[in-house]
């Protein structure tokens, strides 16, 4: 028997199963890590809380929170890769539980030196999900499918942000005398009772259910597989790093990260500093930004594989123009709601990470699709941890539309790096 494609194989019986069986794959790692965020995004809905409950200023504080980033950043280099190596399930359960662990840690904490330790901590395991997850999928997903299977799943990602800001709202509701502590208490709950679930139904490949592995049509692919596992762990960084459009899209993914968590880190604090709002209200009036995010992360994939014909690069063009007018609009709009409908347009057109995983997919395939998504994942937060620890400073010393018009700035970058990408080959993979 050949080898299954999606749709295309001598049992039709085989197809159904394995179209089943990639959807299974799809909901199992997208609900899982609906609930994941619980242990990330957690500290920017309770920053101001945690600078008055220390004495210590917003900041200080977000440098502390840049201590994921950084942490997150390079873990996403190395695990990615390592998961495919050691296992990608086993390492994924692992990140989850050490994360909630750190995060009941972090909450008795009366230190902040501790806390940035412990946080930078949290960063590395929480870079074993993501990276893995997708490299899972990229097995049970061919590339004409691969933008709405990436596009679906960081809609989960977003939607998890949205989690995030309930949850953490019901705990603060909950428990008021715990103050910033109930964040990083109960939100760990979910996450563990996801993975449950997740141990049961998740899959690494088709052959661990009774499948042939998925045949891509590219020539290119079984030579490839070929030579990584013939050349050992490093071999698919020396393919990578020697590609031109790879270092471009990293240029492109620290800009995208710098976009995505520069808001997601500071909206909550600009709408309690800059429009007066409580915590509870300025959680609820942010939220339309992951909200935003979620969409985005969907349709823009699903757009670049019906309407552009799997050509990325334009939806990348389009969003960008539209942040960076929505950027320079943002810091002039003083009106609670008004700001709030533009921070859902915002979280919409700055968020191209999506379309960036569905681009990492199409370049690594299935050999080396988890390395090409760590890789860019890790220029994703080397920018969310540029921001984190820059962006308070910009904040203090130049005050909130320098955030904004810098954002706004980068995202023209992005534009010429991408129209220079466009039309860029890759030689050796």
């Amino acid at each position: 028997m050949n080898k299954t494609t999606i749709g295309q194989v001598s049992n039709g019986s085989q197809s159904k199963r394995f179209k089943l069986y990639g959807w299974l794959m799809l909901l199992s790692f997208g609900i899982t890590y609906l609930f994941f965020y619980n242990g990330r995004q957690n500290i920017n809905l309770v920053m101001s809380e945690m600078a008055e409950d220390f004495g210590s200023s917003t900041a200080a504080l977000g440098v502390v929170s840049s201590a994921l980033f950084w942490c997150y950043a390079f873990g996403q280099l190395i695990n990615g890769r390592l998961g495919a190596y050691f296992g990608y399930k086993r390492f994924m359960m692992v990140g989850i539980v050490a994360s909630a662990v750190i995060n009941v840690v972090i909450s008795f904490q009366h230190s902040i030196p501790v806390i940035a330790i412990l946080w930078g901590l949290n960063g590395f395991f929480q870079s074993m999900v993501w990276a893995n997850g997708l490299g899972v999928l990229n097995k049970w997903w061919p590339k004409k499918n691969r933008g709405f299977a990436t596009g679906l799943t960081t809609a989960f990602s977003g939607m998890a942000q949205v989690v995030t800001y309930l949850t953490v709202l019901l705990c603060l509701d909950w428990n008021p005398e715990w103050g910033w502590r109930a964040a990083f208490r109960y939100p760990m709950i979910p996450m563990l009772v996801m993975l449950i679930a997740f141990f049961f139904f998740f899959k690494e490949k088709p052959e661990d259910v009774g499948l042939e592995p998925l045949n891509e049509s590219d020539p290119n692919a079984a030579a490839l597989e070929a030579a990584v596992q013939k050349n050992g762990y490093l071999y698919p960084y020396k393919v990578l790093f020697s590609e031109p459009k790879v270092w471009l899209f990293c240029l492109i993914s620290a800009i995208a990260g710098v976009g995505r968590y520069g808001l997601l880190t500071w909206i909550p604090t600009y709408f309690t500093e800059q429009l007066g709002l409580s915590i509870k209200n300025g959680i609820l009036s942010s939220i339309l930004l992951p909200l935003g995010q979620a969409c985005a992360m969907f349709l823009f994939p699903l757009i670049t594989d019906k309407l552009l014909k799997g050509k990325r690069e334009p939806m990348l063009i389009i969003a960008s123009c539209v942040t960076i007018i929505g950027m320079v609009a943002f810091p002039f709009i003083q009106s609670q709601p008004l700001a709030s409908g533009m921070l859902f347009l915002l979280g919409v057109f700055a968020m191209v990470t999506g379309v960036i995983w569905a681009i990492a997919g199409d370049i690594g395939g299935k050999a080396l699709s988890s390395t090409v998504v760590g890789i860019f994942d890790w220029a994703v937060y080397m920018g969310a941890a540029i921001q984190a620890s820059v962006f308070g400073f910009v904040k203090d010393l130049f005050g909130w539309p320098a955030i904004f018009i810098t954002i706004g700035a980068l995202y023209i970058i992005l534009i010429v790096l991408t129209m220079i990408a466009k039309n860029m080959k890759t030689k050796n993979i």
